[in-house]
């Protein structure tokens, strides 16, 4: 028989297996899973027993156990998918407890900055509540087993062989501190990872002010499985980051902010990570019945406790150690700021009108950095979106008088030609400056009011005049390269140089464009 045919025999395998050869497999896979389930169940304070060495047993158990079902679809069967759900339970919350466990005994190694809310309280609350929920099915479990009757040991040594011995203090720090090129970089590399990370979870951050009755609009929102997952994974591997390039070098012995900031993109982590199990079971295992003819039994997890535990202790304690982390990453980048300068082209639409101001005013405030921006003798706030905006107002009169000198350079306006019609002779100049490519028209056909405001000057005053009116109401706008020049932080100067580079965010004619994937954090 070749591969191909070896492949397709298993693959498309249909007969049926004997049930009593099925039930003696699961007898024997299922044994030490099934004696985890009395120990746990048959204790009357479960909370009292739990460990991390009892819990991690439970997640291997029951990891072998339910691929061990999957593989021959118990799901599918009537006799045993409710074995099969109570088994995915017992594996998801003693996932969930197992990471609360490891929060509890590391908690006081993190260095976290103080929040309003007792983090230690909340997290023993929560554990409570996923050991309860882990406990009760362990019972239920044992219930389904005995109408299946598959055999349930009792094993003593499960008492001794799981209790968590904890040792006082720690091992010596002898290995050598490693070198890398500079502190301030490496500080930059993550203060500026975590901003951007922290930007990227602005829309989980915000669900922790929902009310009660959001929570399950948020649940299928920004606190869904795989929005949930996608940031577990980004700050995974920011602290994997840290291990990799910052654990054990002579920069974190000499910059202590950084292992404060290490520990809260860890707590961060592991709160992702409990939010994902949490999402995940109630995405996929809430009110969803396994079976045409489900067993006549109360819920075990009830959607609104669990919601609630998501909402009121992963994503809120999300939302407060970013936050404080934020403040730390901010300082830090402050503290090595290598200040230099740029020139960067003035908006082509409208100079610093509401979007280039708001997007380089949040460029700056991300990353907590002073920054300025010169034109001329002016000075301004580059943090304030107000601040730069009002430098329009320099820049529309270094327009105007552009506009006047082209007007009398180019002879745009004829001698002797007062008895000629002088809106006639505006629309000919602003068509003859667009012929040339000096201003771009906004409006087509440009409308123009019935008559000139003003009547008082020579012609080419009141053409002048007019034509630097249109330029105020945004009919017309003028094609002269200008330049501002910022000055501050080089890690800001550059995100603003490509900001610039890109347009800040529209074209010519005002139309948004895409920002470029570096600066994907102004997008939210």
């Amino acid at each position: 028989m070749t591969a191909t045919q070896q492949q397709g025999h298993v693959t498309m395998n249909t007969s049926l297996v004997n049930e009593q050869d099925f039930h003696r497999l699961v007898e024997k896979r299922a044994d030490m899973l099934l004696a985890l389930a009395n120990y746990l169940s048959s204790c009357e304070n479960p909370r009292a027993i739990l460990t991390r060495p009892l819990l991690g047993e439970f997640l291997s158990q029951s990891m072998q156990f339910e691929e061990l079902l999957d593989t021959y679809d118990a799901g599918k069967n009537c006799l045993w998918c409710n074995l099969r759900s109570l088994t995915a339970t017992i594996k998801l919350f003693a996932d969930a407890s197992y990471e609360l466990m490891h929060i509890q005994h590391r908690v006081s190694s993190y260095r976290l900055m103080p929040v309003e809310r007792d983090f230690v309280a909340a997290t023993e609350e929560a554990l409570a509540y996923a050991g309860g929920i882990l406990a009760q099915t362990c019972r239920e479990m044992l219930n389904r087993a005995t109408e299946r009757n598959v055999k349930t040991r009792q094993k003593p040594e499960i008492a001794d062989a799981y209790e968590e011995y904890q040792l006082p203090g720690r091992l010596a720090h002898n290995c050598g501190a490693r070198q890398v090129d500079t502190v301030a970089g490496t500080v930059a590399l993550l203060a500026t990872a975590f901003l951007n990370l922290a930007s990227e979870s602005e829309d989980v951050r915000a669900a922790s002010r929902a009310r009660p009755e959001e929570y399950a609009m948020r649940a299928s929102g920004a606190l869904s499985e795989e929005r949930l997952r996608s940031l577990e994974f980004q700050f995974h591997n920011l602290q994997s980051q840290y291990d990799t390039y910052v654990s054990g070098t002579k920069a974190e012995h000499a910059d202590t902010d950084l292992p404060v900031l290490r520990g809260h993109v860890s707590v961060v982590f592991h709160l992702l990570r409990i939010g994902t199990l949490f999402a995940h079971y109630y995405e996929r295992h809430m009110n969803k019945q396994h079976c045409a003819h489900p067993p006549h039994t109360a819920s075990l997890v009830e959607a609104g406790p669990l919601l609630s535990v998501l909402m009121n202790y992963s994503v809120t304690y999300i939302d407060l150690y970013i936050g404080r982390a934020v403040s730390l990453c901010q300082d830090m980048l402050k503290r090595y700021a290598e200040v230099g300068r740029i020139d960067v082209s003035i908006p082509k639409y409208r100079g610093f009108h509401v979007r280039p101001s708001t997007l380089i005013s949040k460029l700056v405030l991300h990353y907590g950095s002073k920054v300025q921006m010169l034109l001329g003798e002016e000075v301004y706030d580059a943090s304030s979106s107000l601040d730069l905006f009002r430098a329009n107002e320099k820049i529309n009169a270094q327009k105007r008088r552009w506009l006047a000198r082209e007007i009398v350079r180019l002879d745009l306006v004829p001698e002797h030609s007062d008895s000629e019609d002088p809106l006639a002779i505006v629309r000919a100049v602003v068509l003859a400056l667009a012929e040339k490519s000096k201003l771009v028209m906004y409006e087509q056909p440009l409308e123009l009011p019935e008559r000139i405001c003003g009547s008082e000057g020579t012609l080419l005053e009141r053409v002048i005049s007019e034509a630097g009116r249109l330029l105020a109401m945004g009919k017309i706008d003028i094609s002269i390269d200008m330049t501002a020049q910022f000055v501050g932080d080089k890690r800001v100067l550059a995100d603003i140089q490509i900001l610039a580079d890109h347009g800040y965010g529209e074209d010519s004619f005002g139309n948004n464009v895409p920002l470029p994937r570096q600066l994907a954090y102004l997008r939210r």
